[in-house]
């Protein structure tokens, strides 16, 4: 078979190139696959770098991946408290062995009947917000393993789940004391995810429990009773590329198992109460006044095709004195049939809640389109209330024209309501008064939400009595906090905003040298705040402050140590520069401590990138980070290679622009190699970097980006690509932000995808990929048929395969080796190749290079 590329890239040819490539490269098994193993075994035992052993970098780049992460920090009602979150380095790679269930889009731990792959707490220690004195937290059991700390309503408890050996426990610290104690002895179930919460007299916890009768885990067939079987009659049901489905009957009776909990009631006296009778609970939570709980429970039929969140479900409202079912809201059936069109929903009620601020108000939304974004419509959703008793019909607060997108409750007279849509990046703010008949809308305001910079921020919340969180009013004002993005980068903010006048107070904002956020307002009257403050060499750390007077000092409450202290005195710098098609560029700038450029000259450089999609070239221009940010270095980040001797560019923007009616995609692969070059000059200009020891790196998305660069362009000398995805035949249902299926843009998902540009790629490119990867899109088929295709094609290539790993990597062992492989790969075509100035290679109408 030929394919002829000489004439120009049309739908059909393109749609026909994709099915050739497909059944020739995919879908039919290679008659010389035995023959090619041999080969690679053979080669494996000449060459030790392949051989299938864990591998360990340098001691530098081992310490700091041992490194303990900094504490996180979770502060309690009223501001009395604050607790830090201790939190352990890497697991072993044992632990990701452990047997693991993947069920429904689920990732459950059956030993336990938990979630798999959590990231537990190692330890807690109180902290006195009035005066930073320190409690470390005692009693806590051996080798803790904790998560889901929660503060009581009035913050003299604090909840928190431990994971033991075979089965998951609830305990509780008492502030006074700073001692913690095991709840009662139940086994807690959270293979629905779902936390204890409080009730809100702070007497106990709902929860869900495994149930002492549910009996052993089914046992699987050994023989079949049948074929498994799926048809459709006709029905649209498209669906992006979910991973860890159910496919079988056995696969069903194991979600069941697992799923199966019991509500209940646990009391600070360790006394369980039983709610209702065992069922597959989705979600819960208990009303503002601990009177009701609302219950949403999934049951048959299961799909085979979409996750466990859009099985069918009921939506409850239960009696918390007996559990006896007091008004069934919804019964919602399986939603197999949303389009993949952003602000598409479920057809029906969804997004079921309390109203924070009233005693037992129901509050959800219902789509009026039918849930179908293609569809034109003058109103999108509806705001719905029903209060208790719950025994007459829901009175609307809201009509929306945009999809809504959520709700903050404040009283009867203020909630904050929000609608976006997609297409346009359109964002509305709403003021709504729920407790007022008839009572009409307010907007706020409205704005394009890929503007950071005109981003008012976000209102702040404080929990009430109850322990919900509603809005903090000083009269009919509100605060907001936000990032403060402007053109020399964030600057925190914290305002206050008249919503009557419309009139803001700048209350707090980040100065240089810091990077510097508030957390919370802990007493609005007096105008006292947390903040988080950081700089490029300190660590964040929490601070109190007095802004009512402007000569008080920030009163430090914690001080943690300087977690990678091997890079203390790295330069940092936000760095300005522009496209060939004058869209304005950023990209943040990392040199070695000690390095000088006059004195030292070029170093080899690693570029680290995420492209991203947006509608206005003037959003796309916006700066998006801070040079004063303290920079959290762990497995992931590309900073650990300034200890090795290389210069780092840091997520360079390189913007895929779609105005008006174009879609970004539509020239996605000459936006992306003109933004490479730009920021590629930009480095070698400032005598950084030179030609020919630049390499280019991602993960994900950023490995896609990646092989698409090597493919279109000799701007990179090498390139690291860490769990992408590389063919697009693959996700025909659309792709990150792509809308359309591959059968409405044939030609968009030949020309994006680099597997179908594989015989382009001339320099060597590293694959990693996680073995177990579950996020949508990376299977871990797209590096290995990726890799066999650059094989076959004489390409210089490694692919590594990490045992266990998800999406993202886990286990010591895999990062290490992680790091080794990339050491290497850096190193070899790198660090020592030779120096040369590429011509860049800019793609024509058709996608094919020229210039080269």
């Amino acid at each position: 078979m030929s394919l002829d590329r000489s004439g120009p890239l049309t739908p059909r040819s393109a749609a026909a190139m994709l099915v050739a490539l497909t059944l020739v490269l995919l879908a039919v098994p290679s008659p010389a696959r035995a023959a090619d193993a041999a080969t690679t075994s053979t080669a494996a035992a000449a060459d030790d770098s392949t051989a299938a052993v864990y591998r360990v970098p340098d001691d530098t780049l081992v310490s700091m991946v041992d490194a303990p992460p900094t504490p996180g920090a979770v502060v309690g009602p009223k501001g009395h408290w604050m607790l830090l979150l201790e939190r352990p380095s890497l697991p072993p790679i044992a632990e990701l062995a452990a047997r693991e269930l993947r069920l429904a889009g689920l990732r459950l731990d059956p030993a336990v009947h938990g979630r798999s792959r959590t990231f537990p707490l190692s330890g807690l220690t109180l902290v006195s917000v009035a005066d930073g004195s320190r409690h470390p937290v005692h009693g806590l059991p051996a080798a803790p393993r904790l998560e889901d700390v929660r503060w009581s309503p009035d913050g003299s408890h604090a909840a928190f789940t431990h994971t033991a050996a075979d089965h998951v426990e609830l305990w509780v610290l008492e502030t006074a004391t700073a001692e913690a104690r095991r709840l009662g002895s139940a086994a807690l179930s959270l293979t629905a995810g779902r936390e204890p919460r409080w009730l809100p007299d702070g007497s106990g916890l709902l929860a869900l429990v495994v149930p002492a009768d549910l009996g052993p885990e089914p046992a699987e067939p050994k023989v079949p009773s049948g074929p498994v079987i799926r048809q459709n009659l006709g029905r649209t049901a498209p669906a992006r590329t979910y991973q860890d489905l159910l496919g079988n009957g056995y696969d069903e009776a194991l979600f069941e198992h697992y799923l199966t909990s019991q509500l209940a009631v646990v009391g600070l006296d360790g006394a369980l109460r039983k709610l209702g009778e065992p069922a597959l609970v989705w979600s819960f939570d208990p009303s503002p006044d601990g009177r009701y709980a609302l219950v949403e429970s999934l049951h048959r039929p299961f799909s085979y095709l979409v996750p466990a969140y859009r099985f069918p479900h009921r939506v409850e409202v239960w009696s918390l004195a007996d559990g006896h079912r007091v008004r069934q809201l919804a019964d919602l059936p399986l939603a197999e049939e949303v389009t993949i069109a952003f602000n598409s929903v479920p057809d029906g009620p969804r997004d079921f809640g309390w109203r924070n601020d009233a005693d037992a108000t129901v509050t959800w939304v219902e789509a009026l389109d039918g849930g179908d974004a293609q569809r034109a419509a003058e109103e999108r959703d509806r705001l719905f209330q029903l209060a208790a008793p719950f025994d007459g019909g829901p009175r609307a607060l809201a009509t929306f024209a945009l999809r809504f997108g959520g709700v903050q409750w404040g009283d009867d007279d203020l909630a904050v309501a929000y609608e976006w849509w997609w297409r346009d990046r359109t964002i509305r703010v709403w003021r709504l008064a729920p407790g007022v008949a008839d009572a009409a809308p307010v907007m706020l305001l409205e704005r394009s939400f890929e503007d950071r910079y005109s981003d008012p921020g976000q209102p702040v919340t404080v929990p009430n009595a109850a322990g919900r969180n509603v809005l903090l009013t000083d009269g009919d004002a509100v605060f907001l906090i936000g990032d403060g993005a402007s053109p020399e980068g964030d600057r925190p903010f914290l305002d206050r905003w008249d919503l009557a006048s419309g009139e803001k107070e700048r209350l707090f904002r980040s100065e240089a040298p810091y990077y510097e956020r508030p957390m919370e307002v802990l007493d609005a009257a007096s105008r006292r705040v947390l903040t988080r403050r950081e700089s490029v060499d300190e660590p964040p750390d929490y601070f109190v402050r007095q802004l009512a007077d402007p000569d008080a000092a920030p009163r430090r409450l914690t001080e943690f140590p300087h977690p990678t202290p091997q890079l203390r005195g790295l330069s940092k710098e936000l760095i300005r520069y522009k496209r060939q098609d004058g869209v304005d560029l950023t990209a943040t700038l990392y040199l070695p401590p000690g390095y000088d450029v006059a004195a030292d000259g070029p170093l080899p450089t690693l570029v680290w990138a995420y492209p991203q999609e947006f509608k206005s070239a003037d959003a796309a221009g916006q700066v998006t980070d801070s040079p004063y940010r303290f920079d959290r270095v762990g497995w992931w980040s590309p900073l650990l290679w300034l200890t090795q001797g290389y210069a780092v560019l840091d997520n360079p923007t390189l913007p895929i622009i779609g105005e008006g009616d174009e879609e970004p995609n539509d020239t996605y692969v000459e936006q992306l190699v003109s933004g490479a070059a730009a920021a590629v000059d930009e480095l070698v200009a400032r005598g950084v970097a030179e030609p020919g020891r630049i390499a280019i790196g991602g993960h994900s998305y950023g490995a896609f980006m990646t092989a698409n660069l090597l493919a279109h362009s000799d701007l990179f000398a090498a390139g690291i690509a860490r769990s992408g995805a590389y063919n697009r035949t693959l996700t025909p249902f659309g792709f990150q932000a792509e809308e359309r299926t591959l059968w409405q843009a044939p030609e968009i998902y030949f020309r994006m995808s680099p597997f179908m540009h594989a015989d382009k790629v001339n320099e060597p490119l590293l694959l990693i990929h996680g073995e177990a990867d579950n996020n949508s899109g990376t299977f871990p088929m797209q590096s290995e048929r990726y890799f066999e295709a650059l094989k076959g094609l004489g390409a210089t290539t490694r692919l590594v395969m990490l045992p266990h790993e998800s999406h993202g990597y886990r286990a010591r062992e895999s990062v290490l080796h992680m790091l080794w492989e990339s050491g290497r790969w850096l190193d070899q075509y790198v660090k020592d190749a030779p120096t040369q100035r590429p011509e860049v290679a800019q793609p024509d109408a058709n996608g094919e290079q020229t210039g080269l």
